[in-house]
């Protein structure tokens, strides 16, 4: 699996509402500016977050971009971690929250892995730009959650 981007932020609340924010997946699009529609697929497994699928619409390199998504693992309100399968990749991402003596630091790592000969070449030819949009992306997405937790 090939990390692309991990990035952090710094918010100034505690771990309990971080994780409500951004486990509340139905919302999502109310809080990150790039998502433009969330629609859940099928709800998490016991009432808990693991087993959460959607569908996300959100606004990717100046076009809208629709994946399938699923949260596969998690520890309330440590991290949780999401698969998407799209254009012949696996994508990873991972939630962390670690508690900091003014708040939460939250932190994304997303991680990719083509698995066919066509994405493996799209990834050789243009992954320099796809890392460098994703971390752009990354970034904006915790700097729209910092905001959201902060301001409630």
């Amino acid at each position: 699996m090939n990390l692309i981007s991990s990035e952090s932020k710094e918010i100034k609340a505690p771990p309990a509402a971080v994780w409500a924010v951004i486990s509340d997946i139905g919302n999502a699009a109310a809080v990150i500016s790039a998502i433009k529609d969330i629609e859940v697929l099928e709800p998490g497994n016991d009432g808990g977050i693991v087993g959460l699928k959607w569908k996300e619409t959100r606004e990717w390199m100046g076009r809208d971009a629709v994946e399938v998504m699923w949260v596969t693992d998690a520890d309330e309100p440590s991290f949780y971690e999401t698969r998407a399968e799209s254009h012949g990749s696996i994508y990873k991402s991972r939630l962390e929250l670690a508690p900091t003596p003014t708040g939460t630091r939250l932190a994304m790592t997303f991680y990719c892995q083509p698995q066919t000969v066509g994405a493996r070449l799209m990834w050789l030819l243009t992954g320099w730009m796809a890392r460098k949009s994703l971390c752009k992306a990354i970034a904006q997405d915790l700097e729209d959650i910092k905001v959201a937790v902060e301001n409630s």
